[in-house]
Parts: C-alpha cells; sequence; structure tokens
C-alpha cells in the first residue's frame, strides 16, 4: 500500500496536535456542514506551531556501560513527527517491568547512517527515482553527520567508508547501473558490521531495495539475529509491486515482510512505494525523523548476566487533549553475559 504522508513531513509541536486531535475527533466550532467537510490537516497546518522544550544535553550511551539506551519516535494519526514532549510522558517496561528512566535527550546529535541501494536487475525503471530519494536524503544532513554506501546485486559492494563529505557518495552513486540478482541480505549484513567502525553513538541504516533476496550466502535468522545484536535501528523503503502482481516468487512475496520485520525490531520504520515519485519526500521524511527522537536511557533492574533476549516497552503518556499517538522503539536488547 502506498504510503501516505504530508510532502514535507513537517515536526507538529504539542499545540499543533492538540489542534489535530479537535479536527481529528470532530470537535469543531462550526455548523455541522463544515464538521462533515473536515479533512486531514495538510502540509501547513499547524506547521510551525510547536512547543519548544530546551534540549537536555546528554549522551546516555557514556553514562554507564550497562545503561540501556532506547531511540524513540512519535508520530501523530497523519504520521507527522511529534516534539516537545518531556522525560515525564514515557515509560519503560523490561520484561513487563517497569524501569527508572535516567537519562532523557531530545537534541539533534549526530548521527552515522549507512545507505544500502539496490542495484540488482529489477529495479531497472526503479532505479533513477531511488537515486534522487538517496541525494534527498543527503541533502538534509548535519554538517557533523556521517555516512557510508552499499550497493549490491549479485553480491554487496562498499562504495564507500564512512565520510562527512557526503559529495563523494553522490558522484559514485550516479554511476550506479542495475543488473543481477538480488544479494539483500549479505548487503544487510555488510552494512552492519561496517556500522562498526561509525565514530557517533546514533547509528541507523537505509535500506532501498525493491524486495527479497535471491541470492544470499547468509540467512533471515543471521540477519535478525545481527540486527537484535546491534545498536542499529534500520529504516526501509520498500519499492513493492501493486498488490495485484506481488508475489510472482516465494522471495517477492516475503520481501516486504522481511523488511518490515528487521525494522520493527531494530525500532525503525518500513515506507512501503509503489509510485516511485513519492521516493524524495519518503527519504526526507526519514531524515526529519531521525533527527527529531526522544533517546531514553535506564539501567535494568535486572542484573543476571544470562545473555537472554529481553523485551522493551515503551508507554506514552501524552498530556490531555492529544490525539492518540503512536510509538515505535526497538523491540529489545540481549542482555551481557559477563
Amino acid at each position: 500500500m502506498t504510503a501516505l504522508l504530508p510532502r514535507r513531513a513537517p515536526l507538529l509541536g504539542l499545540a499543533a496536535i492538540a489542534l489535530a486531535g479537535l479536527v481529528a475527533t470532530g470537535v469543531w466550532c462550526g455548523s455541522d456542514d463544515q464538521k462533515s467537510n473536515t479533512a486531514p490537516p495538510d502540509d501547513k497546518a499547524g506547521a510551525h506551531v510547536t512547543v519548544r522544550t530546551p534540549p537536555v544535553h546528554v549522551n546516555p550511551l557514556l553514562v554507564d556501560v550497562n545503561m540501556v539506551v532506547v531511540n524513540v519516535t512519535v508520530t501523530d494519526p497523519f504520521d507527522r513527527i511529534v516534539t516537545g514532549l518531556d522525560q515525564d510522558n514515557f515509560q519503560v517496561y523490561d520484561e513487563k517491568v517497569e524501569q527508572k528512566i535516567t537519562a532523557f535527550s531530545t537534541e539533534d546529535a549526530p548521527i552515522s547512517v549507512g545507505m544500502i541501494f539496490d542495484c540488482s536487475g529489477s529495479m531497472g525503471d526503479k532505479i533513477q527515482k531511488s537515486k534522487e530519494a538517496a541525494l534527498q536524503f543527503f541533502k538534509t544532513s548535519n554538517p557533523q553527520d556521517e555516512f557510508m554506501l552499499v550497493s549490491f546485486s549479485d553480491r554487496p559492494d562498499l562504495i564507500s567508508g564512512f565520510t562527512a563529505k557526503f559529495e563523494n557518495l553522490q558522484d559514485r552513486l550516479l554511476t550506479v547501473k542495475s543488473g543481477g540478482r538480488t544479494a539483500l541480505l549479505d548487503a544487510i549484513y555488510l552494512g552492519l558490521s561496517e556500522m562498526k567502525k561509525a565514530t557517533t553513538n546514533r547509528r541507523a541504516l537505509l535500506v532501498i531495495s525493491d524486495g527479497g533476496d535471491n541470492h544470499s550466502r547468509y540467512t533471515e535468522s543471521d540477519i535478525k539475529r545481527a540486527v537484535k545484536e546491534s545498536d542499529v535501528q534500520i529504516y526501509a523503503v520498500g519499492i513493492f509491486e501493486p498488490m495485484a502482481s506481488r508475489g510472482r516468487t516465494t522471495e517477492e512475496a516475503g520481501g516486504p515482510g522481511l523488511l518490515a520485520e528487521l525494522s520493527e525490531v531494530s525500532g525503525g520504520r518500513l515506507f512501503s512505494v509503489e509510485n516511485t515519485n513519492e521516493l524524495p519526500d519518503i527519504a526526507e521524511k526519514i531524515s526529519i525523523e531521525l533527527r527529531n527522537q526522544y533517546v531514553l536511557g535506564y539501567k535494568p533492574s535486572n542484573l543476571i548476566r544470562d545473555g537472554r533476549w529481553r523485551r522493551i516497552r515503551v508507554k506514552l503518556n501524552p498530556p490531555k487533549g492529544l490525539p492518540p499517538l503512536q510509538v515505535y522503539s526497538r523491540t529489545g536488547y540481549y542482555a551481557p553475559t559477563q
């Protein structure tokens, strides 16, 4: 299904969200005709109304080696980023036990992003718009951000290690041509390995692909385990066939589900696209989202070092008067073993 999102993915502060909530729930000062014709806010509705919360300059990853750090994204019913929430608006549960949040940050800290770019044969008529999406993502970066680029078809190819000069990546990306099969899993594995060389504490992979794997050595279980063990968020832009023609092969049928699962467990998101003209706007939306997250840190009350997977749930307690908000965060972590 085509992702529905505002063209410039505006950030919404609490005041704007409250107004949107009144519209969404039908609480509107006007005639019955006005109520029935009320439409979701467009790009500009409330886009410049925000509650500015002073940033808390904390680097949670360096507070303590035993601290669990969770990046959290909050969106409104129209899938727009919500800013202006405080630490008191969040609760974190570790294996259903509430934890005390000891670190909280809302600042736009530098981020390391690895782009995993599909140039297999099936991307032939989609690759130009995909390149435009990648370039749009780079353009919305901050000076202290760094980027790495992996392209893949029959096998993954490290086009460039981490660099702050994204212009170099742009030049190399423009020369990429489509052809060959799809080693998506191998490319993600290479990307996760390269992410260990990142110089910032906030790390993400952006996967741009049109579907399932058909030529990798690594298995789905290998990649799922690697994602769970990493501190990397995965954002995927899935350029899928329309539902009527999707699923012609087992790999194509499983592609959306695989990307969705990898994104969800890492705290990222999958954006499904059928119309390639939407790609640049979606790339910009992801860039904005990565730079407007809440970072929560806590020291687990369970100190047993058993190496087991522990589930995390982040609960939101928004101020009164707001519509239902959606929370995205990683679903768990492996406890240490020593």
